[in-house]
């Protein structure tokens, strides 16, 4: 069955942002040659002397700030909505079309018009319908399940906006599939997360934002600039406004730690950690718990829930010390094979993601569940990169 993405009209009435219509009055330009100043000696002492005071003022200015410690002026933020400006435009695949719209609706601009169908033996076929000549385009296209046919339509995707002149392409990847396999573990396996960043960049994307990578060097595998979002400053305010008493943040394993640090200092909880021993893919032993746990309520912190066989027994092991309650949360909900199941049976308290990968509906179905937007965290990063402003200010 064909698969098409629903047409958005964008209206064109606009002016262009950056352009205006410009009207000289060529007759207030004509200067005859008794207006024209002279470039006598006197006159150019006296314009050397006045840029001289002008000089000596700014730097005077300059020291009595440093001197008071004054902060430098704010990054001035472009007042018109981005609605309004036609060198902007954002584009959505199959993936997660949910959340693109959703963004979108944050930053006042709908999903752009484009035609994307499959032919009968799975080809992908994709069609701008709109003109992005010259136009800063933002690609929204999370690489989840089916992992490499998402992959594939975001690089013809990419492709196709690069051959229509676009003047530069943002990929945003909130769940970046492959990113655990950033190194070789093993002996003769790839390092498939360069791979797949390779393809990125020759495919033509020209800057990347991710969201909660499974780790942070993987922004070291692209050419390209990369702005790493974490999800973390929706997950805090959610426990925040929760108010568990007696709070202990746990991370599941080693590799997680430095995450759940962070979230430990942001809500004012102390950390424990769960070590365990991964014994194959996908199947983890849990060994031991380090730090106090006893009677205390535990949220579980970590980037990925896949088959939730870590989560659960990370779970087991929290109660079997004497923990009071778990509750957990994760910005990508990959959810896959038996991790519903598990999750429903085991002793969980709630679970809470993000929406960076769109839940399938038994999962949305479940109770434990809680989904948290992302939208507005990756509408503002948008904003900010397309209006070449500070995007670490939305770290905290």
């Amino acid at each position: 069955m064909p698969v098409e993405i629903p047409a958005l009209e964008r209206s064109q009435s606009q002016p262009a942002w950056g352009c205006s219509k410009m009207e000289v009055d060529v007759e207030a330009l004509t200067v005859t040659a008794d207006e024209t100043p002279q470039n006598t000696p006197q006159n150019m002492g006296q314009a050397e002397a006045k840029e001289a005071a002008q000089l000596a003022t700014v730097v005077a200015q300059d020291a009595a700030a440093k001197a008071n410690g004054a902060k430098p002026a704010p990054e001035r933020k472009r007042t018109r909505n981005l609605s309004e400006d036609k060198r902007f435009k954002l584009f959505s695949g199959s993936a997660n079309r949910p959340l693109a719209e959703e963004i979108g609706r944050h930053i006042g601009v709908p999903v752009g018009e484009a035609k994307l169908q499959r032919f009968a033996d799975g080809e992908v076929y994709f069609q701008l319908l709109e003109n992005v000549r010259g136009v800063d385009v933002f690609v929204v296209q999370p690489t989840c399940y089916p992992v490499d046919q998402h992959l594939v339509e975001l690089l013809i995707m990419i492709d196709a906006l690069k051959r229509a002149s676009a003047a530069r392409i943002t990929v945003v990847v909130p769940y970046y599939g492959y990113a655990r396999q950033d190194r070789k573990d093993k002996p003769r396996v790839a390092i498939s997360s360069k791979l797949v960043a390779d393809l990125l960049t020759t495919a033509g994307a020209n800057r990347a934002l991710f969201v909660d990578l499974h780790a942070a060097q993987i922004q070291g595998f692209f050419n390209i600039p990369v702005d790493h979002l974490y999800a973390s400053p929706v997950l805090v305010s959610y426990f925040r406004e929760l108010a568990l008493p007696n709070l202990t943040v746990v991370s599941p394993d080693a590799g997680g730690v430095e995450r759940a640090r962070f979230f430990a200092q942001k809500v004012g909880a102390p950390l424990a950690i769960v070590d365990k021993r991964r014994t194959d893919i996908n199947v983890t032993e849990v060994m031991n718990v380090i730090g106090d746990v006893t009677g205390k309520n535990c949220l579980i912190i970590d980037d990925i829930i896949d088959t939730a066989g870590t989560l659960v027994k990370t779970v087991d092991a929290l109660y079997a010390n004497g923990a009071a309650s778990v509750y957990a949360a994760a910005s990508h909900a990959v959810l896959s094979g038996p991790a519903i199941e598990r999750i429903a049976a085991s002793r969980l308290a709630q679970v809470v993601v993000t929406n960076t990968i769109p839940l399938r509906e038994v999962a949305q179905k479940l109770p434990k569940i809680k989904v948290l937007s992302i939208a507005g965290l990756l509408g503002a990063a948008i904003e900010s990169i397309h209006m070449e402003t500070s995007v670490s200010t939305l770290f905290s």
